[in-house]
């Protein structure tokens, strides 16, 4: 939703706002309750398909069931969380010391991180792929440089290959790590490769290539995120470098945001200890017997847990990047207030978002050129989005839910600013119910949303049961009440999104 039609929607009574907001919170705690009754009800079988294992709170299992999270949290403890606290030190070393040579100090503590886990082997595929990607936008032709990284890309997902390169280490998750690292530094490469094709003025060579190692083993960013483009991270390390001066406020920020980050850390855990969400959304049997309330409940814990594991995830990384003077995209918003697909991605993941518009989006028209082109435009970016995933099959019904809503949700805008339509809505609402009409549409729209993070959480079964199980059998008993509340998720969402910036 536009700023524009933000600003235009009517503020509600505090009573009416109130209810919205005990009405969702309140619809929360009682799912959650529910689906943390049908956990603890099945917990013996649960343990037993999946291995739940002791919890870090006594009398409690902890389900492990959650790859990324599991994979991330193991990491952690071996080196990861060691490696990014000796990049804070580090840099704050040198910043004091030796501020001239504070980057090259960086890269070089970067690379070396990088090697000392992914190995020798690993290391030579990452920079074949930096130096093939460098080499070919020396040519300064972006349809080449989308040619060479699309293919690179592809690699990924080449069987012989990954077999390959799974030899090279003991285990599974060492080749996992290898393999997010690539993915993610693909869209480092490209936003190197565009920049330097959209800028011809700038000379290459070996001090373009020493920003470009800087810029793709920079090590807060290295492995996971967040993303953030080639142009922006070269003016804010230049405009660091030159202004040194560190804000006394300095350690309290540190203390502050490492409390909230331990905190979210503390939720995620909790969550996987009261909840085994992610081991019953594995088995078609628990999705069709849990009870409607808890079914709900699932579903939102699924989502939420996704949020706070980000949260923990791209907020240490950002803490840091902080301290150096970078600017980092923002925190993920919280998934209770999204009220629309373009919400979701604009606020969610904003690096990715701002990468996407950047260099997909804009140069191939968006909105500037018609319909037909805004429509190609989107459909491509999300087409990338799904290979970037990995392209599987439930990352494309994913991509197809996400581009029909956004595309819906921006035709639905345009309808209602035609002066036919608008004039309408002028002469036969207030205001007040002009703002409950938008949470209404938008209740539909979060339901379609919430379904598509589903089918990309959980795969397509989940998403199928889902819709089966209330918007087909449940169309006159589950759906109505569902969209009750959703109503007034929007309406939060409304209210919270409508405050001044």
């Amino acid at each position: 939703m536009s700023s524009k039609l933000r600003a235009q929607l009517a503020p509600l009574s505090q009573t009416e706002i109130l209810t919205y907001w005990l009405l969702s919170f309140g619809s929360h705690l009682y799912s959650f309750y529910q689906l943390y009754k049908f956990s603890k009800e099945y917990e013996g079988r649960l343990e037993r398909e999946f291995q739940l294992e002791e919890g870090l709170i006594s009398n409690l299992k902890r389900d492990p069931s959650d790859f990324e999270w599991a994979f991330w949290m193991e990491w952690g403890k071996k080196s990861l969380l060691w490696t990014l606290i000796g990049h804070g030190v580090i840099s704050k070393l040198t910043s004091i010391f030796y501020p001239k040579f504070r980057v090259p100090v960086l890269t070089v503590y970067g690379l070396v991180s990088a090697g000392s886990v992914l190995g020798v082997k690993g290391m030579t595929v990452l920079l074949v792929h930096l130096g093939l990607s460098f080499s070919v936008a020396q040519v300064r032709t972006p349809v080449l440089s989308w040619a060479c990284s699309l293919l690179l890309l592809c690699t990924l997902h080449i069987q012989p290959l990954q077999e390959i390169q799974k030899k090279w280490y003991e285990s599974e998750e060492e080749y996992y790590l290898l393999l997010f690292s690539i993915a993610v530094c693909g869209l480092r490469f490209i936003s190197f490769s565009l920049e330097h094709c959209s800028c011809p003025q700038e000379p290459g060579g070996v001090l373009q290539l020493c920003w470009l190692l800087s810029y793709t083993f920079y090590h807060p960013f290295f492995y996971n995120g967040p993303i953030i483009t080639y142009k922006n991270y070269i003016q804010q390390m230049q405009r660091s470098a030159e202004n040194n001066a560190r804000n006394k406020a300095s350690l309290i920020y540190l203390v502050l945001r490492a409390g909230r980050i331990f905190l979210w850390w503390l939720t995620a855990e909790y969550m996987i200890h009261v909840m085994y969400m992610h081991s019953i959304q594995t088995n078609e049997t628990y999705l069709e017997i849990l009870p409607p309330w808890a079914l709900g409940g699932l579903a939102l814990a699924l989502v939420q847990f996704f949020y706070v594991k980000y949260l923990v995830l791209f907020g240490f990384p950002s803490l840091l990047a902080t301290l150096d003077n970078l600017i980092p995209p923002k925190l993920p918003r919280c998934v209770s207030i999204m009220y629309s697909f373009t919400e979701m991605w604009r606020h969610f993941d904003e690096g990715l978002y701002r990468w996407l518009i950047r260099y997909i989006y804009v140069p191939l028209g968006g909105s500037r050129h018609g319909l037909l082109c805004k429509m190609l435009s989107t459909g491509l970016a999300f087409g990338f989005v799904c290979l970037w995933h990995g392209g599987h099959d439930y990352l494309q019904y994913w991509a197809l839910m996400n581009w029909a809503g956004v595309l819906v949700e921006n035709g639905l805008k345009t309808l209602f600013a035609s002066s036919y339509i608008h004039s309408i809505v002028e002469r036969n609402l207030s205001p007040a119910m002009k703002r409950r009409c938008v949470a209404l549409l938008s209740a539909f729209s979060t339901a379609v949303l919430i379904l598509s993070n589903l089918v990309f959480l959980g795969g397509i079964h989940v998403g199928r049961i889902f819709w089966k199980r209330i918007f087909v059998q449940g169309w006159s008993t589950l759906a109505p009440p569902m969209l009750m509340f959703l109503y007034c998720f929007a309406q939060i969402g409304l209210e919270w999104t409508s405050r001044p910036a």
